[in-house]
């Protein structure tokens, strides 16, 4: 683990909680909610052409003191800190993405397993506005937490994150049981940030989830879905794009900003 100096003050204020701080269930799930609420998934410095730091400082730099987001790497590396230092046991593990898969992908998602007197939770604030609000048990059975309802399905050696939906049990992603080291996460990292094909080098997203409503910006598309609603609207240019960034995710960039994607440029015919 990272044994930079961590800012817990400066945490707790950016994910506005203001509760327990011991190494107990109640506390980890407060703490996942806050976390998972306040702090945005998006992808915005690879469509700005920046390098993703994942070492503590630039964490807590980018997401605690700049008041923006990330993605898994980012979220689950500063949460597992939090965790550890609050006295957590924290396991960092590898997982095969599933969600909107038509093959089989590499281990490119980071979650966590905590492990507590009451037994091994999932804990993952970084999987976006599809993503957990709170953990869930592993071995458990189906968990439901608010609107939705999750399981750990065994499959052979890994364990497979399922939401129910509307049309039955849906995967959401594979988690592999051996903790992974630092160093794997960073090759991942720099997989996702940089190869040409990765979704997140292709895409523009930002992700929101809360009780009731996810939200869900990808290029010029973003859904909001609340219970079975589901409100689209198309952002019309790139001002107009900033101002949902803003509004929408508590995003702020100056006017002006532009990303890689999307392209605003009108087809032609």
């Amino acid at each position: 683990m990272d044994a930079a100096p961590l800012d817990l003050e400066a945490y707790f204020r950016r994910i506005g909680h203001d509760g327990l701080r011991e190494p107990s269930l109640p506390c980890l799930e407060a703490l996942h909610l806050a976390h998972a609420t306040r702090i945005p998934f998006e992808n915005l410095d690879i469509q700005l052409g920046r390098p993703v730091r994942i070492d503590l400082d630039a964490l807590q730099a980018k997401l605690v003191r700049g008041g923006r987001g990330g993605y898994c790497f980012e979220h689950n590396t500063l949460f597992a800190a939090v965790l550890g230092r609050l006295g957590f046991r924290v396991d960092t593990l590898e997982a095969r993405v599933r969600l909107g898969a038509g093959s089989t992908r590499p281990r490119t998602h980071m979650a966590l397993r905590v492990l507590l007197p009451e037994g091994d939770w999932l804990a993952d604030v970084g999987f976006g506005g599809e993503g957990l609000l709170q953990p869930v048990p592993f071995g458990g059975g189906a968990h439901t937490r608010y609107e939705d309802t999750c399981r750990l399905q065994p499959e052979g050696r890994v364990s497979v994150l399922q939401r129910l939906q509307a049309e039955g049990w849906a995967d959401l992603y594979a988690l592999e049981p051996d903790p992974a080291l630092p160093v794997d996460f960073e090759l991942g990292n720099h997989y996702t940030s940089t190869y040409p094909e990765s979704g997140f080098v292709r895409t523009l997203t930002a992700q929101l989830p809360a009780p009731g409503v996810r939200r869900i910006l990808r290029d010029r598309t973003l859904t909001i879905l609340r219970g079975g609603e589901v409100e689209v609207a198309e952002v019309q240019d790139p001002e107009d794009l900033l101002r949902v960034l803003r509004e929408t995710f508590g995003l702020d960039f100056p006017a002006g900003t532009r990303f890689r994607s999307p392209d605003f440029q009108p087809s032609r015919t």
